[in-house]
């Protein structure tokens, strides 16, 4: 490969914008057998896996990599579901941090590392099951059936623990099921569940913590330990006039809704909508906006400007792309109307002095306000736990993130055996449920008087799974 072309990326094949921004179907599509070889050969196979250290999940994508560079489809996708039991959801969803510390990015542009991945399971052998350790005949329950709680289940399974996972919902998933079709298809998560199926885990649904149990009712029942894994699910308010009138939607419902069958959501055809918010919630919601309303009726209004946008380029260059709108540096200050929406009145902001934590703080500019009209608002300011009814001996940290953390070093929680841990996107809280399952086994294996297990070969291999050669250490955190 030429010094020149090493730093371009093999390009990914997509839908054209304009065809796409009119229906949820799939927009970027996979790469055929030989683009993904070509693209894994600009990779330089570094001695000190920056790609690896970036992940939160420590997925070995140097390796696959590798693997898929040498034609050997069957083997990378072994290797990519080693280390990652909702691979099939990532390869499509995650925010792709390894590329962030890909070196190539230096002078180029990183490898595809996640269309790689997907590469790998597309035409290499995916249909694996994994295998369960020798029974321990302990059982651990998991509360929330998302990522977090899904991650958690399999590490301990794979140990041999038998996992009850309890979810509020009548379906897994979690923030996962907020994602839309456009980039998850339908049918996505149980691909990665499938391949459960084998492992002692059962899914209870419909049964919501502190309505139907608690952590400490479940304790009773005999579970050595529990893991809290609600994620942050209530929709954060505006706090502004108007906010109760109809047509005003919040982000995750409106997403949960759109996968659910976007038929008719919105009411009428003719819809004018603005998006409230700047994280790629609130740009998931514009672009499913957009597929339901007019083209070009969809804005998105943000207190910052594009700079501090929290929103991945990804995301908002779609978005820009499809034909999303963006108004910057505006402030929600009412909802106008009476029986319905008429309007969004805002007002001008600036930058001001950063706040305790270095993140600059927005000023109102007087006589600044101005009107949107809309009939249809669409909030997504983030969320926060649903923590009703559980015990407030738990004393959840929720200072510094929306979902409820134990305050001790391994996440445990005030009450003896409880655990609580989540994570900002999909893969970091995959992290979490790691962690959890690593904290829960060392906590069952102290007070049985044995040592600490960890994670076998995931396939039944006599070798626990190791980290890649090279491998120093995280470069992310919590």
């Amino acid at each position: 490969m030429g010094e020149s072309t090493r730093y371009q990326r093999t390009p990914i094949p997509e839908v054209d914008p304009k065809e796409r921004a009119t229906k949820f179907e799939e927009e970027l599509l996979p790469y055929d057998r030989d683009q993904a070889v070509l693209e894994a050969r600009r990779c330089l196979q570094c001695a000190m896996p920056f790609c690896v250290q970036a992940c939160p999940i420590t997925q070995d994508c140097r390796g696959y990599i590798r693997l898929i560079g040498e034609g050997r489809f069957d083997d990378a996708a072994r290797l990519t579901l080693l280390d990652n039991p909702l691979a099939t959801v990532l390869c499509k969803t995650c925010y792709h941090y390894c590329e962030d510390g890909c070196v190539m990015g230096d002078r180029g542009v990183p490898i595809a590392i996640r269309h790689l991945k997907r590469a790998a399971l597309e035409h290499g052998r995916s249909d694996l099951l994994y295998v369960p350790g020798a029974p321990r005949h302990q059982r651990v329950a998991v509360v929330g059936g998302g990522p977090a709680g899904i991650m958690c289940a399999w590490e301990l399974a794979l140990r041999g623990y038998g996992v009850t996972v309890f979810e509020a919902e009548p379906f897994l998933g979690g923030q996962i099921d907020t994602i839309p079709r456009y980039h998850l298809a339908d049918g996505d998560l149980d691909r990665d569940l499938a391949r459960m199926k084998n492992l002692d885990i059962t899914w209870v649904l419909g049964k919501k913590a502190g309505v139907d149990f608690t952590p400490e009712s479940l304790r009773a029942e005999g579970y050595l330990a529990v893991f809290v894994a609600i994620g942050a699910s209530n929709p954060r308010a505006l706090g502004i006039p108007g906010e109760e009138l109809p047509g005003v939607y919040h982000a995750l419902p409106f997403l949960l809704a759109v996968n659910q069958g976007p038929e008719g959501l919105l009411g009428r055809k003719h819809r004018t909508v603005v998006v409230i918010g700047g994280g790629d919630v609130a740009l998931d919601a514009a672009r499913s906006a957009l597929r339901l309303a007019d083209p070009g009726a969809v804005t998105v209004v943000y207190r910052k400007g594009r700079a501090e946008m929290p929103a991945g380029p990804e995301e908002v260059d779609g978005g820009g792309a499809e034909g999303v709108n963006f108004l910057y540096d505006r402030a929600p200050v009412r909802i106008l109307g009476t029986h319905r929406i008429e309007g969004l009145v805002v007002q001008r902001t600036e930058l001001g002095p950063p706040d305790a934590h270095g993140r600059p703080t927005t000023r109102i500019l007087p006589n600044s306000e101005e009107t949107i009209p809309c009939d249809t608002v669409i909030v997504a300011v983030g969320e926060t736990a649903d923590i009703q009814g559980l015990p407030t001996e738990l004393d959840f940290n929720l200072s510094h993130h929306p979902w409820p953390e134990g305050r001790h070093e391994d996440w445990m929680t005030d009450v003896e055996g409880v655990f609580a841990a989540g994570g900002r996107s999909v893969v970091y809280a995959m992290a979490a449920g790691t962690k959890a399952a690593q904290a829960i086994d060392a906590y069952i294996a102290r007070t049985t008087g044995r040592s600490p297990t960890p994670r076998p070969d995931p396939f039944g291999g006599a070798e626990p799974q190791g980290l890649p050669d090279g491998y120093g250490g995280p470069a992310w955190h919590f």
